[in-house]
């Protein structure tokens, strides 16, 4: 069968994985360090996707350096019990399976330190489908979609973009992507609306994972 794109990267948090309620519960822990008791499911649920200290700076006005200070007070949570508190969407095992034995090319590009993407694929046994999965770094570096990208793209040698499609739940995604020149699929089942794809110009939208097969065929 003939496919229009033979190398497909994946956005991990609102895509493959519904990882809402670790994230969540990791921001509550933080903002406690700082006297915030926050409950409100719309802030909380817009820090699934983009960078986190970016997230702090925006919601609760943080200075640069309290953003750092709040990402490490995350990761005291994260890495223990919010890692785990995740599960995976319905039908992306079999969307997976069918792309790679078809000999499509799956990749990762998340803002999530690599070493959590990594662990979390493995934790459902998805990592063996992908060629590779790229995150960022634990230091606060490489956290933005494009730079995420860019690091995909290089290291997997990859030249000919108009073989590559993005597919993502977030403007972040989008926006990555166009800088790339990319397609990308933006997906409502995850934490963006249909309104934040349409605004920002996502060349397609799905809202189950399997119709993702209609578009790059």
């Amino acid at each position: 069968m003939q496919y229009k794109y033979h190398n497909i990267i994946f956005d991990l948090d609102g895509t493959l994985i519904n990882s809402g309620p670790g994230i969540i519960h990791a921001v509550q822990y933080a903002l406690k360090k700082y006297g915030i008791n926050e409950t409100n499911m719309t802030v909380l649920k817009s820090f699934v996707g983009p960078p986190l200290n970016q997230q702090f700076i925006n919601c609760y006005n943080f200075s640069h350096e309290q953003s750092l200070e709040a990402v490490k007070y995350f990761r005291e949570y994260y890495t223990d019990k919010g890692i785990f508190e995740n599960e995976v969407y319905e039908q992306i095992p079999e969307l997976l399976k069918t792309l790679a034995e078809n000999g499509l090319k799956l990749l990762i590009a998340s803002s999530k330190p690599e070493k959590f993407v990594k662990n979390i694929l493995s934790q459902h046994d998805l990592l063996k489908y992908f060629a590779f999965a790229g995150g960022s770094l634990l230091d606060g570096s490489r956290i933005n979609k494009d730079d995420v990208l860019a690091y995909v793209l290089k290291q997997m040698q990859i030249t000919d973009l108009n073989d590559c499609i993005m597919v993502g739940d977030r403007k972040y995604d989008v926006i990555g992507a166009k800088k790339f020149n990319l397609k990308c699929v933006g997906v409502t089942y995850g934490y963006g609306s249909l309104e934040e794809l349409k605004e920002i110009n996502a060349d397609f939208i799905i809202d189950k994972p399997l119709e993702l097969l209609s578009i790059i065929k």
